[in-house]
């Protein structure tokens, strides 16, 4: 495209330069022909007064002598009274030519050798004298060199600069879309960070913009795949602590031992494919309007599944505010899974006979969800939330928490880890009924809470069951 230009470019300057510099050539040229003819014409009627005077040789002689330098100037007198006719200077033009002219009456210019004359009638009482001028072929095509090396100069100075500034266009052009070959590349080869400058004309920034955002969607949908893949492979691991907790009360015996075994690679395997997923951070967007669960039947149906194991186990455990219905604008497989993990991480990470509870506080525009154990804690909060990496415990993800968080943030909400009055850790999930982001009015405003068939208000309380 940068040559086609430039090749555009030349041919349309060429064409300008040679239609305004060939016509303006010629003219240069005929004016240098007038003017030389012009300075011709003004010699010889310089001697026309003195032919009018007087016709004696000498004294003509004298004026041709004066009015005509370097024998550029000749007179020719007709014959008259008996005297012949009379030739002064030196003579260039052709008899016939001369005689021509003084019949006619009439100026009039005649090639000779290394010029041009200029024949020019005076008419006089005995008759009609020729004046001669020679005008040499320098003096006729004196400048029109100079003349046209200058038109040649300034033409050939516009082609370069217009080469020049075609160059200087088509790159500003051609870079941008080499750019965005380069960029289409790179993501073809599966570099999902390619993007590329929006720069250039209209047309090519509007084309950055639109492979950039079809980039941009790649990367998410992707992102999204991959979250998913991790998601699902993380929603596994809730049956598979069912498992190992029934192969744990096998006793002994080879086909115990080979079914722990199994357990623990099938565990093994689960926690490979999550690790492997990379790391993404797509936002699970919120149920519409009108949409959601209700979050006390799904808490209640994931504590009737729990509270099996914790049976098994030995753990005392705890729900409350679930009394009533409490409608969330999320997933009811979504919270469901959430809870999942949550006490998925308790059951995992605490030893057997920790107790545990889950509380549900319903306020006018947020839902507060608590799940608390009397575990060892979390030694470094952040961490734990941070995405990929492990609570501190041997064999954690990480992405339990992170599957929870963004439920939460999903609905404007948020995710607050800490110590819970019952010794161990306490995790809080806000979910935000109006929409709006963690932090604004309301957001620590009074919540509602229903325990032990008693209605609580509760203002700015910590994030400790009580």
């Amino acid at each position: 495209m940068r040559w086609a230009l430039v090749k555009v470019c030349l041919a349309v300057t060429t064409m300008v330069v040679v239609a305004f510099a060939v016509p303006l050539g010629l003219v240069v040229k005929e004016m240098a022909r007038d003017r030389a003819f012009s300075n011709a014409e003004r010699e010889a009627a310089a001697v026309a007064p003195a032919l009018s005077i007087t016709t004696d040789r000498d004294k003509l002689e004298r004026v041709v002598a004066s009015a005509g330098a370097d024998s550029g100037m000749a007179v020719h007198l007709p014959a008259a009274d008996g005297r012949a006719a009379l030739d002064l200077g030196r003579q260039r033009a052709a008899h016939r030519d001369i005689e021509a002219v003084r019949k006619l009456g009439r100026a009039s210019t005649t090639s000779v050798g290394g010029g041009s004359t200029l024949l020019q009638p005076v008419a006089l009482s005995s008759g009609t004298a020729v004046v001669e001028v020679y005008v040499p072929e320098s003096e006729v095509s004196n400048g029109v060199g100079t003349a046209w090396a200058v038109l040649a100069g300034v033409g050939l100075a516009l082609i370069v600069g217009s080469v020049a500034v075609a160059d200087r266009l088509g790159v500003r052009m051609v870079q941008p879309a080499q750019r965005l070959v380069e960029g289409a590349h790179e993501l073809g080869e599966g570099k999902l960070g390619a993007r590329v400058p929006e720069e250039g004309p209209n047309e090519l920034r509007l084309a950055a913009v639109a492979f950039n955002s079809m980039a941009d969607q790649v990367v998410q949908l992707l992102a999204n795949e991959r979250e998913l893949a991790a998601d699902l492979s993380h929603r596994l691991r809730t049956p598979l602590t069912v498992l190992r907790l029934n192969a744990a009360s096998l006793g002994g015996g080879p086909a115990a031992e080979q079914t722990r075994t199994a357990v623990a690679q099938l565990e093994r395997e689960v926690d490979t494919i999550i690790r492997t997923a990379r790391e993404a951070k797509p936002q699970t967007a919120a149920a519409g309007p009108g949409a959601g669960c209700d979050a006390a039947e799904v808490v209640r149906e994931r504590m009737d599944f729990w509270s099996a194991l914790a049976e098994d186990e030995g753990r005392k455990w705890r729900v409350a505010g679930v009394e009533r219905p409490v409608r969330i604008p999320v997933a009811r497989a979504d919270l469901a899974a959430a809870l999942d993990a949550l006490l998925g991480n308790v059951f995992r990470h605490t030893a057997e006979g920790t107790a545990f509870a889950v509380d549900v506080h319903n306020g006018e525009d947020a839902v507060i969800v608590l799940i608390s154990d009397a575990g060892p804690g979390i030694s470094d909060p952040e961490a734990a939330m941070a995405r990929g990496r492990g609570s501190g415990s041997a064999g954690s993800t990480g992405l339990g928490l992170d599957i929870v968080r963004r439920l939460a943030e999903a609905t404007g909400g948020d995710v607050r880890i800490g110590s819970s009055v019952l010794g161990g850790t306490e995790v809080r999930i806000w979910f935000q009924l109006d929409g709006r982001k963690p932090g604004g009015k309301g957001h620590r405003g009074a919540v509602r809470r229903r325990r032990s068939g008693k209605l609580v208000s509760t203002f700015n309380r910590p994030r400790s069951l009580p």
